[in-house]
Protein backbone atom coordinates (compact mmCIF):
# COMPACT_ATOMS: atom_id res chain seq x y z
CA UNK A 1 0.00 0.00 0.00
CA UNK A 2 1.50 3.44 0.11
CA UNK A 3 -0.02 6.79 2.06
CA UNK A 4 0.19 9.91 0.75
CA UNK A 5 -0.32 12.30 4.31
CA UNK A 6 1.90 16.17 4.22
CA UNK A 7 1.75 15.76 8.41
CA UNK A 8 4.58 13.27 8.76
CA UNK A 9 3.33 12.04 12.36
CA UNK A 10 0.33 11.46 10.98
CA UNK A 11 2.07 10.22 7.83
CA UNK A 12 3.96 8.04 10.25
CA UNK A 13 0.85 7.17 12.69
CA UNK A 14 -1.21 5.69 9.57
CA UNK A 15 2.05 3.91 8.63
CA UNK A 16 2.75 2.46 11.77
CA UNK A 17 -0.73 1.50 12.74
CA UNK A 18 -1.19 -0.06 8.89
CA UNK A 19 1.80 -2.58 9.22
CA UNK A 20 0.93 -3.45 12.97
CA UNK A 21 -1.63 -5.19 11.41
CA UNK A 22 -0.10 -6.84 8.95
CA UNK A 23 0.06 -4.76 5.66
CA UNK A 24 3.20 -3.32 4.15
CA UNK A 25 3.82 -0.11 2.94
CA UNK A 26 5.70 0.30 0.21
CA UNK A 27 5.88 4.19 0.05
CA UNK A 28 5.30 7.00 2.34
CA UNK A 29 4.58 10.16 0.62
CA UNK A 30 4.01 13.81 1.21
CA UNK A 31 2.44 15.63 -1.81
CA UNK A 32 0.06 14.55 -4.95
CA UNK A 33 3.12 14.31 -7.19
CA UNK A 34 4.90 12.21 -5.38
CA UNK A 35 2.04 9.65 -5.10
CA UNK A 36 1.36 9.58 -8.34
CA UNK A 37 5.19 8.66 -9.18
CA UNK A 38 4.78 5.87 -6.34
CA UNK A 39 1.94 4.08 -7.59
CA UNK A 40 3.30 4.25 -11.02
CA UNK A 41 6.68 2.81 -9.41
CA UNK A 42 5.24 0.44 -7.05
CA UNK A 43 1.36 -0.82 -8.36
CA UNK A 44 0.26 -0.87 -4.90
CA UNK A 45 -3.34 -2.46 -3.91
CA UNK A 46 -4.48 0.04 -2.05
CA UNK A 47 -3.90 3.93 -1.24
CA UNK A 48 -4.55 5.92 1.77
CA UNK A 49 -4.16 9.42 0.52
CA UNK A 50 -5.38 13.43 2.49
CA UNK A 51 -7.52 15.70 0.41
CA UNK A 52 -5.23 18.74 1.44
CA UNK A 53 -1.97 18.61 0.05
CA UNK A 54 1.02 20.52 -1.25
CA UNK A 55 2.03 23.42 -2.69
CA UNK A 56 -1.52 24.85 -2.17
CA UNK A 57 -3.01 22.95 0.70
CA UNK A 58 -6.22 22.82 -1.32
CA UNK A 59 -7.43 19.39 -2.97
CA UNK A 60 -4.82 18.00 -4.53
CA UNK A 61 -4.72 14.86 -2.68
CA UNK A 62 -7.77 14.49 -4.25
CA UNK A 63 -7.35 15.37 -7.49
CA UNK A 64 -4.52 12.79 -7.51
CA UNK A 65 -6.89 10.40 -5.97
CA UNK A 66 -9.40 10.81 -8.89
CA UNK A 67 -6.90 10.43 -11.54
CA UNK A 68 -5.30 7.63 -9.97
CA UNK A 69 -9.26 6.07 -9.96
CA UNK A 70 -9.72 7.31 -13.87
CA UNK A 71 -6.14 5.28 -15.04
CA UNK A 72 -7.24 1.93 -13.13
CA UNK A 73 -10.58 1.71 -11.67
CA UNK A 74 -9.14 -1.51 -9.76
CA UNK A 75 -6.99 0.54 -7.69
CA UNK A 76 -8.64 0.78 -4.13
CA UNK A 77 -8.02 4.36 -2.78
CA UNK A 78 -8.82 5.78 1.14
CA UNK A 79 -9.27 9.07 1.36
CA UNK A 80 -8.69 9.87 5.32
CA UNK A 81 -8.96 13.94 6.27
CA UNK A 82 -10.17 16.88 8.15
CA UNK A 83 -12.45 17.88 5.29
CA UNK A 84 -15.03 17.03 2.79
CA UNK A 85 -14.11 18.50 -0.35
CA UNK A 86 -17.96 18.53 -1.94
CA UNK A 87 -16.68 19.05 -5.77
CA UNK A 88 -14.41 16.31 -6.22
CA UNK A 89 -15.81 14.25 -3.14
CA UNK A 90 -18.99 13.06 -4.70
CA UNK A 91 -16.82 12.48 -7.90
CA UNK A 92 -14.42 10.26 -6.36
CA UNK A 93 -17.19 7.93 -4.65
CA UNK A 94 -19.25 7.78 -7.91
CA UNK A 95 -16.33 5.93 -9.27
CA UNK A 96 -17.72 2.66 -7.36
CA UNK A 97 -19.12 0.84 -9.40
CA UNK A 98 -19.71 -2.73 -10.29
CA UNK A 99 -16.68 -4.30 -11.31
CA UNK A 100 -14.42 -1.67 -9.65
CA UNK A 101 -12.10 -1.21 -6.51
CA UNK A 102 -13.42 -0.04 -2.86
CA UNK A 103 -13.47 3.76 -2.41
CA UNK A 104 -13.79 5.40 1.08
CA UNK A 105 -13.69 8.70 2.74
CA UNK A 106 -13.07 9.32 6.30
CA UNK A 107 -12.65 11.77 8.51
CA UNK A 108 -9.58 12.34 10.76
CA UNK A 109 -11.60 13.47 13.77
CA UNK A 110 -14.31 10.81 13.99
CA UNK A 111 -11.83 7.99 13.82
CA UNK A 112 -12.02 7.71 17.70
CA UNK A 113 -10.70 3.72 17.61
CA UNK A 114 -7.76 2.04 15.55
CA UNK A 115 -9.82 -1.78 15.34
CA UNK A 116 -12.27 0.36 13.58
CA UNK A 117 -10.20 2.13 11.17
CA UNK A 118 -7.80 -0.98 10.38
CA UNK A 119 -11.68 -2.53 9.43
CA UNK A 120 -12.49 0.26 7.32
CA UNK A 121 -9.50 -0.27 5.33
CA UNK A 122 -9.80 -3.61 4.66
CA UNK A 123 -13.17 -3.59 3.61
CA UNK A 124 -12.35 -0.65 0.77
CA UNK A 125 -9.65 -3.18 0.17
CA UNK A 126 -11.74 -6.10 -0.15
CA UNK A 127 -13.72 -3.99 -2.64
CA UNK A 128 -16.61 -2.57 -0.19
CA UNK A 129 -17.48 1.18 -0.31
CA UNK A 130 -17.20 2.77 3.61
CA UNK A 131 -18.14 6.37 3.90
CA UNK A 132 -17.76 8.26 6.96
CA UNK A 133 -21.85 9.50 7.84
CA UNK A 134 -20.75 13.09 7.89
CA UNK A 135 -19.43 12.87 4.57
CA UNK A 136 -23.08 11.73 3.84
CA UNK A 137 -24.48 14.45 5.53
CA UNK A 138 -22.81 17.56 4.05
CA UNK A 139 -22.73 16.00 0.58
CA UNK A 140 -26.83 16.06 0.88
CA UNK A 141 -27.05 19.15 2.26
CA UNK A 142 -25.52 20.36 -1.24
CA UNK A 143 -29.44 19.33 -2.31
CA UNK A 144 -31.77 20.24 0.81
CA UNK A 145 -35.11 19.33 -0.90
CA UNK A 146 -34.88 15.66 -0.78
CA UNK A 147 -33.02 15.61 2.60
CA UNK A 148 -35.54 17.53 4.14
CA UNK A 149 -37.98 14.62 3.57
CA UNK A 150 -36.03 12.14 5.83
CA UNK A 151 -37.20 11.29 9.43
CA UNK A 152 -34.15 11.45 12.00
CA UNK A 153 -34.47 7.95 11.84
CA UNK A 154 -34.19 7.76 8.35
CA UNK A 155 -30.98 10.36 8.88
CA UNK A 156 -29.76 7.53 10.74
CA UNK A 157 -30.10 4.55 8.97
CA UNK A 158 -28.62 6.35 5.97
CA UNK A 159 -25.61 7.20 7.76
CA UNK A 160 -25.44 3.51 8.39
CA UNK A 161 -26.05 2.57 4.70
CA UNK A 162 -22.89 4.88 3.92
CA UNK A 163 -20.94 2.85 5.91
CA UNK A 164 -21.44 -0.27 3.91
CA UNK A 165 -23.38 -2.06 7.19
CA UNK A 166 -25.72 -4.76 6.50
CA UNK A 167 -29.86 -4.99 7.91
CA UNK A 168 -28.70 -6.99 10.74
CA UNK A 169 -25.91 -4.76 11.65
CA UNK A 170 -28.15 -1.77 11.80
CA UNK A 171 -31.04 -3.18 13.47
CA UNK A 172 -28.31 -4.24 16.20
CA UNK A 173 -27.00 -0.65 16.10
CA UNK A 174 -30.11 1.18 16.49
CA UNK A 175 -31.49 -1.46 18.72
CA UNK A 176 -34.49 -2.20 16.44
CA UNK A 177 -36.07 -5.34 13.85
CA UNK A 178 -34.16 -6.15 10.64
CA UNK A 179 -37.87 -5.34 9.74
CA UNK A 180 -38.31 -2.11 10.81
CA UNK A 181 -34.60 -1.19 9.32
CA UNK A 182 -36.15 -2.64 5.81
CA UNK A 183 -39.20 -0.86 6.38
CA UNK A 184 -36.82 2.70 6.99
CA UNK A 185 -34.51 2.12 4.25
CA UNK A 186 -37.44 1.33 1.61
CA UNK A 187 -39.30 4.98 2.97
CA UNK A 188 -35.81 6.76 2.33
CA UNK A 189 -34.72 5.48 -0.62
CA UNK A 190 -38.36 6.23 -2.16
CA UNK A 191 -38.27 9.41 -0.40
CA UNK A 192 -35.11 10.14 -2.82
CA UNK A 193 -36.25 8.77 -5.84
CA UNK A 194 -34.33 5.14 -6.01
CA UNK A 195 -35.31 1.76 -6.14
CA UNK A 196 -34.61 -0.54 -3.00
CA UNK A 197 -31.89 -2.80 -3.62
CA UNK A 198 -30.60 -5.79 -1.34
CA UNK A 199 -27.05 -4.75 -1.49
CA UNK A 200 -25.26 -2.88 1.21
CA UNK A 201 -22.92 -1.69 -1.31
CA UNK A 202 -25.54 -1.00 -4.36
CA UNK A 203 -27.60 1.11 -1.97
CA UNK A 204 -24.21 3.28 -0.68
CA UNK A 205 -23.56 3.83 -4.58
CA UNK A 206 -27.28 4.36 -5.13
CA UNK A 207 -27.01 7.36 -2.70
CA UNK A 208 -23.83 8.67 -3.55
CA UNK A 209 -25.34 8.40 -7.32
CA UNK A 210 -28.41 10.91 -6.14
CA UNK A 211 -25.90 13.46 -4.89
CA UNK A 212 -24.39 14.32 -8.22
CA UNK A 213 -28.06 14.22 -9.41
Amino acid sequence: MIVAEDALLTREGITGVVTRFGHEVVAAVGDADALLVAVRAHRPDIVVTDVRMPPSFTDEGLQAALRLRRGDPDLPILVVSQYVEQTYAAELLESARPGTAGIGYLLKDRIGDIVEFVEAFDRVADGYTVVDPEVVRQLLSRRRDPLTRLSPREREVLGLMAEGRSNAAIARTLFVTEAAVAKHIGSLLAKLDLHPDEDDHRRVRAVLAYLRG
